[in-house]
């Protein structure tokens, strides 16, 4: 199973979309797949189920055992202030160490509205999974300007480069 993980909360957001238009791809290539929507987490799963309070949260706790049972992960990272969410970096913080990252294999998709396409968002979230021993799949396509090229309506990627980069991604993502 590779667990998708669209990395923000805000409701509506691009980045929940491209997480279902992954998971299409995924589909294709006969890869069972689940989607986590981080606007589905408890509200206040930072103060009740982090630190002290770790596996307190029986609704967080859903979130923890999918992580920690699935092998490979695809994040899709959205920019944020020249990194990525800090809704993302608290649900990777309520996630068990090690045993959600180590040794098991990640790709990563940015997208921005902007021209960096979360290049350094990518880059940063890089940094943590290695630290907690998890393995970056090297291809991370870098989705720059996203709304100019995707159909948000049809979920569709307009952008026949952007198409090819996550199709690519994919396919390495199963093989890995």
């Amino acid at each position: 199973m590779i667990t998708i993980i669209s990395g923000t909360n805000r409701s509506n957001a691009l980045s929940l979309k491209l997480s279902r238009i992954y998971q299409k791809f995924l589909n294709n290539l006969d890869a069972p797949s689940q989607i986590i929507d981080l606007s589905e987490l408890p509200p206040d799963f930072a103060f009740s189920a982090l630190y002290e309070q770790s596996g307190r949260n029986k609704l967080f706790n859903v979130f923890r055992q999918q992580m920690k049972d699935s092998d490979k992960f695809v994040y899709i990272v959205p920019e944020y202030n020249g990194s990525f969410p800090g809704i993302l970096k608290t649900f990777i913080d309520g996630l068990e160490f090690p045993v959600s990252f180590q040794n098991k294999k990640c790709a990563l998709v940015g997208l921005s509205a902007g021209v960096q396409g979360a290049g350094l968002a990518l880059s940063h979230l890089t940094d943590i999974f290695n630290y907690c021993g998890m393995h970056v799949l090297a291809l991370k396509p870098k989705l720059a300007q996203i709304e100019e090229n995707m159909d948000v309506e049809k979920e569709e990627i307009t952008n026949p480069l952007y198409k090819e980069l996550i199709e690519m991604q994919a396919r390495q993502l199963v093989a890995f």
